[in-house]
């Protein structure tokens, strides 16, 4: 396996500034450009080289799972405990809201803390927050394990992603990137079945960096022993998926924007944009016929 060149294999190590580099002169404006033709990326040499698509890192959540809808569905199920067996009413829904905010700043907690206690924490101060007395330690228990299981449950890969997958791994090598706590990402891809459809899987927790570190990415290339230029990272969140790849200089980026979202004009730019990840295999082949035309 060779490692990249000039980039220690160890993850933390040789990390690359991103800049923000003009379309170049005949090139085609990325698809995402809005008209300005702007294309951030890391390096001209990897982003902009001829070579073909070697490899593709997918982003899990969001991106080849419905983790958002899976936590719908996980809330609702603790409304109606708390409703049916508690005897709460409009706090149910309130408890659960506050405990939606609370996951979403969870990206400011070290991953050294144990995932179960500082979830069912969220749960214990969302309830104490809204009914007042005493902390509830076991009723916290009772919600934080209710809302993971039934998540877990609904953490599918859905068929035709199955399909388009194995289609895909008959290409190119195939590696599964995903931030997070370890336990729980483990869980996740546990639960959905999907490592046997990668080559490789790299957890971010499981790292000294996560995305967007450029060094996270190097450790994926050197795992499916494949260059930066020769990688597309594919995924929902501008700011990790879309910023790693263009920090690590790779090929491409492919940002999966399934609500047609318009990002602020300070979010990172991807190369192209789509609604599905279903779309992944046409854009490759647009990619590599261009690099035929180019060559």
């Amino acid at each position: 396996m060779r490692p990249i060149e000039g980039v220690p294999p160890a993850p933390g190590e040789g990390l690359v500034t991103s800049q923000l580099l003009p379309r170049l002169p005949g090139s085609p404006p990325c698809a995402c450009a809005g008209g300005d033709g702007r294309l951030r990326v890391a390096r001209a040499a990897g982003a902009m080289g001829l070579s073909r698509v070697r490899a593709v890192f997918f982003d899990l959540d969001n991106t080849l799972i419905d983790t958002a809808g899976a936590s719908r569905r996980g809330m609702l199920e603790v409304i109606k405990l708390l409703q049916s067996k508690y005897h709460y009413k409009e706090e149910a829904k309130i408890i659960c809201d506050k405990v939606q905010v609370k996951l979403s700043k969870e990206c400011f907690h070290p991953y050294n803390t144990c995932i179960t206690d500082l979830r069912t924490s969220h749960w214990e101060e969302a309830i104490q927050e809204t009914k007042g007395g005493a902390a509830n330690r076991k009723l916290a228990e009772e919600c934080y394990f209710l809302w993971k299981s039934t998540r877990l449950q609904h953490m599918t890969l859905a068929e035709d992603v199955k399909a388009m997958l194995t289609e895909l791994r008959k290409e190119v090598r195939l590696l599964l990137l995903t931030n997070g706590d370890k336990q729980t990402q483990r869980e996740k891809i546990e639960a959905c079945a999907c490592q046997s459809y990668f080559d490789a899987v790299v957890v971010g927790g499981e790292q000294r960096e996560e995305k967007p570190a450029p060094s996270i990415f190097y450790y994926c290339c050197n795992l499916l022993g494949v260059q930066p230029g020769d990688c597309v990272m594919v995924g929902d969140t501008l700011e990790t998926d879309i910023q790693g790849g263009l920090n690590a200089g790779l090929k491409a980026t492919v940002w999966i924007n399934k609500n047609g979202v318009v990002p602020l004009k300070s979010s990172p730019v991807p190369h192209y944009i789509v609604s599905s990840v279903l779309e992944l295999p046409a854009l490759l082949q647009s990619i590599d016929c261009k690099v035929s035309m180019s060559a």
